[in-house]
């Protein structure tokens, strides 16, 4: 990372007052040289109050239209502003913004970084039908990409100016295409992708949903969006 970069972490939030000001404050904290953007993807509580009250900028979506719509918004924003970087960061607190320079050196030579949980760093796990599809997507994804890529379903990303234009424009808003299907596009229009090794941590408030159905639901929507994003012209 260098002194003269212009850097934006863009955080997508719905719902998330208990835990975005610690987010924000951490990054903050350890990067206080780095711009903060928390888009509020209609929020019912008071996510924005309490992202900027932890030092964000924040802007806000009407109604709620989910993380790729969010994402898209934040894009616009990076791209407006002349942002040559932009690193995504989720709003619960497991991406540990300690990474996040490690992401911005790896756009040395590729246009776009993934953390990778299951690259040697960490003791992140995921099971059952989580995993499997999991599994697929990413040796379809490393045949795309003529390289390993062992968590194409990490949101946690950094990309450089041409991406940033790229998505400002187009960002799909579908089930896993802020991941898989971003992926797919950037890869066939001829950019390098490469990923660096990460460790997850758990939500900083709140418990996540999980269930035996909901993670065959999973596999199944990860199958679509696969099938989708390798088909759609």
């Amino acid at each position: 990372m260098t002194d003269d970069q212009r850097v934006l972490i863009m955080i997508p939030a719905w719902n998330e007052a208990a835990s975005i000001g610690d987010v924000v404050a951490e990054i903050r904290g350890e990067l206080p040289e780095i711009d903060v953007l928390v888009i509020d993807d209609g929020s019912s509580d008071d996510t924005a109050l309490a992202a900027r009250q932890a030092g964000a900028t924040v802007v806000r979506l009407p109604f709620n239209l989910g993380v790729g719509g969010a994402r898209r918004l934040g894009f616009r924003y990076a791209k407006a502003h002349g942002y040559q970087v932009a690193v995504q960061i989720d709003a619960d607190g497991q991406h540990d913004p300690r990474y996040v320079p490690k992401l911005i050196d790896g756009l040395q030579d590729v246009s776009l970084v993934i953390g990778a949980r299951f690259a040697g760093e960490g003791d992140y796990r995921a099971g059952g039908p989580r995993r499997w599809a999991m599994i697929v997507l990413s040796f379809v994804l490393s045949k795309m990409a003529g390289q390993r890529l062992t968590d194409t379903t990490s949101g946690f990303r950094a990309c450089d100016r041409s991406l940033i234009e790229l998505f400002a424009e187009w960002y799909p808003v579908e089930y896993l295409g802020d991941t898989v299907e971003t992926t797919v596009r950037v890869l066939r229009l001829g950019y390098k992708v490469k990923q660096v090794p990460v460790a997850m941590r758990q939500r900083f408030r709140g418990t996540p949903s999980k269930s035996p159905a909901k993670a065959l639901i999973y596999l199944g929507r990860a199958f679509f969006s696969l099938v989708l994003a390798v088909t759609r012209r």
